[in-house]
């Protein structure tokens, strides 16, 4: 539907006249009277009654006056978003797996906002499925998350996260053998996480197929659950050392070898013109810089 046509409807409906609704939009009355019928085939009904003298709107056109008038104020405040771009607070909505805020998440915003001060945060920490659904939907313009993702979305593989056993610091720390692990409790993140899953196969290929798992959905919760005694769990090891720093939880040497932590950063390309894709451009360089710095850092 022409907006240039609502906008003659909207003038027409204010002025009760063709020749004042062409004056007012430098048209002839022909234009305005076309732009009218095309809007009434559009909508397949009448919007203005022609059976009397004077001007008056049908029923269906006074509803479609306010829809009408709300597009055109929706059409004004574009363009002054958009003619003061400077003014206007830039959006940035990020989301990211719950290690990459126990990680780097906090510093990589913060560089950000030093680089652009204008810059609105909209943060979300979810489950990857749920971050990379979220993408696919145009809800998110960057995330973070443990699977790749296409169709259409650009796809950056980051440098993998190294994986490591987390026990409670009061206990005395030795290595945790194959003996250890078929006898403590073990916990992970959610079921059909990237770590549930690979740690399932590592105690399979360890003869350990009826070990059971926990599966805890919060970094928090399996913190406390660790720090109680409950049992051992795998985190990420950046996530891990800074946790450590804050909680009564260690890392624990183990004959048990887990598989690395993949990670990505996911993000709908926006045109070369567009001041989002410079900003996510810089936050894929970010994380990438920081990712590396704590493989340097093993």
């Amino acid at each position: 539907m022409n907006l240039r046509f609502i906008e003659s409807f909207v003038w027409l409906a204010r002025l009760h006249s063709v020749t004042r609704t062409a004056e007012k939009l430098h048209l002839t009355q022909s234009a305005v009277s076309s732009r009218i019928a095309a809007l009434e085939d559009a909508l397949g009904t009448a919007l203005v009654d022609r059976r009397d003298r004077g001007f008056r709107l049908t029923h269906a056109g006074e509803r479609f006056l306010q829809f009408a008038e709300q597009f055109l104020e929706l059409e004004q405040r574009m363009q002054q978003e958009f003619e003061n771009p400077a003014q206007a607070p830039l959006l940035v909505r990020i989301g990211g797996i719950e290690t990459v805020l126990h990680t780097w998440l906090i510093p990589l915003v913060e560089r950000l906002q030093a680089l652009h001060p204008s810059i609105e945060f909209d943060l979300t920490v979810e489950m990857t499925p749920v971050l990379n659904e979220q993408a696919r939907r145009g809800a998110l313009d960057l995330v973070f998350t443990a699977a790749p993702m296409g169709g259409g979305l650009d796809c950056m593989a980051l440098p993998a996260m190294d994986m490591c056993w987390v026990g409670p610091r009061q206990v005395k720390r030795r290595r945790l053998t194959l003996k250890d692990i078929a006898n403590v409790g073990l916990m992970t993140f959610q079921r059909g996480s990237q770590p549930h899953v690979a740690l399932v196969e590592a105690l399979a290929l360890a003869g350990l197929t009826d070990k059971r798992v926990h599966a805890i959905s919060s970094i928090s919760a399996l913190v406390k659950m660790v720090e109680s005694g409950f049992g051992y769990a795998t985190f990420p090891r950046a996530a891990a050392e800074q946790l450590a720093l804050r909680h009564e939880v260690a890392i624990w040497p183990s004959d048990l070898r887990l598989s690395p932590l993949p990670l990505y950063a996911i993000n709908w390309p926006y045109p070369e013109s567009s001041p989002m894709r410079h900003i996510i451009a810089q936050a894929v360089e970010v994380a990438t810089q920081m990712a590396v710095g704590h493989q340097k850092n093993r």
